[in-house]
């Protein structure tokens, strides 16, 4: 292998692709147990439903910070005998994220709750960004696709085993647990944070990487010249990449903006929606809303069934109807299942708008990064990935701040309705993908 990285990239074999999209596995047990049981925690420390959004504060504003500055610090990293440019950051996220996880269910205070999911939310930030750069330094173009696509797979099989472990009452289905004085819930953060380290270790260990393509003057031995320059030059890269994005990635950023408002309306009310707008649950130490709330991470289950299987007719989609089309349809599919949550009283029927959110889930992790990456400079993925991903976590803030005292306040604190009204942005996004079709590869 050449110490560069090949302008044509070979074509990797299906357990390449593989390995290196076993981390998003492992990230998403973080993810989906903290989706599962965060509001709920809150709820049982005595927060009320218009204060959760703003105790889910750590989630963007984490990102906010810690993306950028990984996708510019991971672009400039080499370490020539590990053949390591983004793999450190892996690891580094995934250790501070298992501590993390260990420690939530220990949480006696909102304070120490909240204070938790800001270290857990930065360890998740620093372990993913790096893996959608990772996708396009190692695999040409016409792979990248299926190279997204599979990244969606593990993300949904994340999805199932991750809602499984938080569905489960892991106490009764193995009494001698129960002898160590912790409730299902604990068992049920410890074995997500084992599974999250695990599956991080197989890409790091599994998957070497190709040398930068011009490597960083400043990389190496230059960091010891100082944190404060290297901050500089990140800034005034970062700006200029900033003012000099492509039209297609300001057109995304309007797109990226309504879905992800939508599906943070989604994480941080459906599972205690669950058992109060279907279970009729109102004391969330009472055995009804445990059931409710384990029940919510069941059906959550479909919405991981769904994802990997849309994940694989995506290509198919693609060929046939194109990229922005294909996106557009199934971000379509995941809004009108939010909008119909409040119609819902009967359980067996939430598993159809977790399966059309799985539909569309699979497309927003992948199908975006499909469309801008081609528009990319190569030595620039990480930091461009870096500002792109801001488009993601901006829209969580706004919806942070300002859907506690404004927007639940006008839908009378009814979580189900909060659901809904992120079923409404998701088709709002809907609505405007379409026009990114100019920018498809056979549209000149």
């Amino acid at each position: 292998m050449d110490d560069r990285m090949t302008t044509t990239k070979p074509e990797l074999s299906t357990w390449s692709l593989i390995n290196m999209s076993v981390g998003f596995f492992g990230i998403q047990h973080g993810f989906e147990i903290q989706f599962a049981r965060m509001s709920s925690i809150y709820e049982r420390l005595g927060a009320k439903p218009d204060e959760i959004p703003l105790l889910w504060l750590a989630a963007p504003a984490t990102g906010l910070i810690v993306q950028p500055i990984v996708g510019y610090l991971s672009d400039k990293t080499w370490l020539p005998r590990l053949r390591a440019r983004r793999r450190p950051y892996f690891l580094a996220g995934a250790i501070l994220g298992t501590i993390a996880l260990v420690l939530m269910p220990e949480a006696s205070s909102l304070w120490m709750a909240a204070g938790l999911l800001w270290v857990l939310d930065a360890a998740l930030n620093v372990t993913m960004e790096p893996f959608r750069a990772f996708v396009a330094d190692l695999q040409n173009s016409r792979q990248r696709p299926t190279g997204y696509a599979m990244q969606s797979v593990m993300i949904g099989l994340g999805t199932i085993l991750g809602n499984l472990i938080a569905s489960l009452d892991l106490t009764a289905i193995f009494p001698a647990l129960a002898a160590g004085g912790r409730s299902a819930m604990h068992y049920s953060f410890y074995l997500c944070a084992a599974i999250f380290l695990g599956a991080v270790l197989w890409t790091v260990l599994t998957t070497p990487e190709y040398p930068p393509e011009l490597p960083s003057p400043h990389g190496g031995g230059g960091a010891a010249r100082g944190a404060l320059a290297a901050c500089g030059r990140w800034w005034r890269e970062t700006r200029s990449c900033y003012l000099s994005m492509p039209a297609v990635m300001k057109q995304l950023a309007l797109i990226q903006f309504f879905t992800w408002m939508g599906l943070f309306c989604m994480w941080m009310f459906y599972a205690v929606a669950v058992p109060h707008h279907v279970f009729g649950a109102t004391d969330p130490h009472s055995a009804s809303y445990d059931a409710g709330v384990r029940f919510a991470a069941a059906t959550t289950m479909a919405r991981g069934l769904a994802t990997p299987l849309f994940a694989l007719l995506i290509p198919v989609l693609v060929r046939r109807l194109g990229r922005a089309t294909t996106h557009a349809l199934a971000l379509g599919v995941a809004g009108l299942g939010l909008l119909a949550l409040p119609l819902i009283h009967t359980p067996g029927l939430l598993y159809l708008p977790m399966i059309a959110a799985g539909v569309g889930w699979a497309s927003v992790v992948s199908m975006p990064y499909v469309i801008l990456v081609d528009h990319l400079p190569k030595q620039q993925y990480g930091i461009y990935m870096g500002i792109f991903n801001m488009f993601i976590v901006i829209p969580e803030i706004c919806v942070s701040l300002g859907l506690g005292g404004v927007i639940m306040g006008l839908l009378g604190n009814n979580r189900a309705y909060g659901v809904a009204f992120g079923g409404a942005l998701l088709l709002v996004a809907a609505l405007l993908t379409p026009a990114l079709r100019r920018y498809e590869p056979s549209v000149r």
